[in-house]
């Protein structure tokens, strides 16, 4: 295992950016900035061992310690990282070790950057919350959806991950975003409920958003990213997959340690298949939170909670997951879930804490973790340990363990807000339910 401690300071600038309308065939250039210095440095000890002593304690004694985890956890104060650790294996055949850029597919973490491609559109007044989708897709067969409705899943639209197959999609082809919107006009399968009455969790929103990128820019989506925020962050290990891909990425494994296969989902994006660090997850944080992403009164859009139906603490922004306490602590996250993957991505904002976990072998405990993890910080109730000004420990309950009897048994029994585990859901679904 690898553990460092330091602190991240760089300048982040985003290019100038030519016009376009809705629908423009022609590419749009994004003007390439001058590579920003990113300097790693010790983080002074007086600021950091109390933190450090907590954070390093409680994810040996809750995650570290199982034979399940894969993968890297980064937690980190503004730009000073407080803990980093890496651990497992790129490939368990080869032996390869996992380290600070390695990058691993974070599923539904990836619609972020969806939602962040929208808003940007949206800051340039090339897009607008509020269009329908008819102006983007021609007679789009589900009446009254907005882009806004796609961002905060309102839009009532069917979730293709779950009604392709069911539907009878070939599964020896891979579907594409273009097979997805082709499907809402010929296979026609029922909404989960009318456009702007209800939350309803669907990758098929996301996948459209990509599209509607891609439609106003003239770019693919994976090259817009890459030139909007990948290389204006330096994101140097981000990626977009894609099929060609397929040898050279980080596979993701069932808790047994067997790979999991590729199947016909693949080859979408904008609901997933970004592929990433932890390193480079907090550069997007550090941007987030200096406005760089996009401005203040956008980014205060899209930490807005949008669904009341079910009232309570956890709610839905454009995007973002959101955690808002009656104490008045807020938490912004996503987890990710697909396959053998599963990722955390939650930003603190009083105490300006991001908390990052990505494992590419089975392990839905992660997500009750990162939770339990927000309260060495502040009084975020989520049964997680507090830190004294000693920098000790204590846990209010034991941590949680993870069980690894049989991939049909739950494997988060105390994680409530999950589905219980099984290889067929697993396979099918790509969201978190945190």
């Amino acid at each position: 295992m690898k553990n460092t401690l330091y602190s991240i300071g760089f300048t982040l600038v985003i290019g100038c950016h030519a016009t376009a309308e809705k629908s423009n065939s022609q590419p749009q250039e994004y003007a390439s900035t001058p590579t920003p210095t990113i300097v790693f440095q010790p983080l002074g000890k007086e600021d950091s061992t109390r933190y450090y002593n907590a954070v390093k304690g409680f994810f040996e004694k809750s995650l570290l310690n199982n034979r399940t985890f894969n993968g890297g956890i980064l937690i980190a104060k503004g730009g000073s990282i407080i803990y980093e650790e890496y651990k497992g294996f790129k490939d368990p055949r080869t032996k390869e070790p996992l380290d600070e850029h390695s990058a691993m597919h974070i599923a539904s973490v990836s619609k972020n950057f969806a939602a962040a491609s929208v808003l940007r559109l949206i800051q340039e007044g090339k897009v607008h919350l509020d269009d329908s989708l008819s102006v983007y897709f021609p007679g789009f067969p589900y009446a009254g959806v907005t882009v806004k409705m796609l961002m905060n899943h309102r839009s009532g639209l069917p979730n293709y991950v779950h009604y392709l197959e069911r539907m009878g999609w070939n599964k020896n082809q891979y579907a594409t975003n273009q097979d997805v919107l082709n499907s809402l006009y010929t296979m026609h399968p029922s909404p989960e409920s009318r456009a702007g009455t209800h939350f309803s969790y669907s990758n098929t929103n996301f996948v459209l958003l990509a599209m509607i990128v891609e439609k106003v820019t003239g770019m693919s989506y994976p090259e817009f990213l890459k030139k909007a925020f990948f290389q204006p962050f330096q994101m140097n290990d981000t990626y977009v997959f894609n099929l060609a891909d397929s040898n050279t990425a980080i596979r993701s494994y069932n808790w047994n340690g067997s790979v999991w296969n590729w199947d016909f989902l693949e080859d979408t994006y904008g609901d997933k298949n970004i592929y990433t660090t932890p390193r480079d997850l907090l550069k997007w944080s550090m941007a987030l939170s200096r406005g760089e992403v996009i401005d203040q009164s956008l980014l205060d859009s899209a930490f807005t909670p949008y669904s009341f139906e079910h009232p309570g603490v956890h709610n839905y922004g454009l995007g973002w997951r959101l955690l808002m306490l009656r104490n008045g602590k807020r938490v912004i996250y996503h987890n990710g879930r697909w396959h053998g993957t599963n990722a955390a991505f939650a930003k603190l904002t009083d105490e300006d804490i991001t908390i990052i976990i990505i494992g590419n072998r089975y392990n839905s405990n992660i997500y009750n973790i990162a939770r339990k993890a927000y309260d060495l910080f502040g009084d975020y109730q989520q049964g997680g340990p507090t830190i004294d000004e000693e920098g000790d420990i204590t846990y209010h309950e034991p941590p949680p363990v993870v069980h690894h009897h049989s991939h049909k048994k739950s494997l988060a029994k105390r994680n409530t807000h999950h589905k219980r585990y099984t290889s067929s859901s697993a396979r099918s679904v790509a969201k978190s339910k945190k």
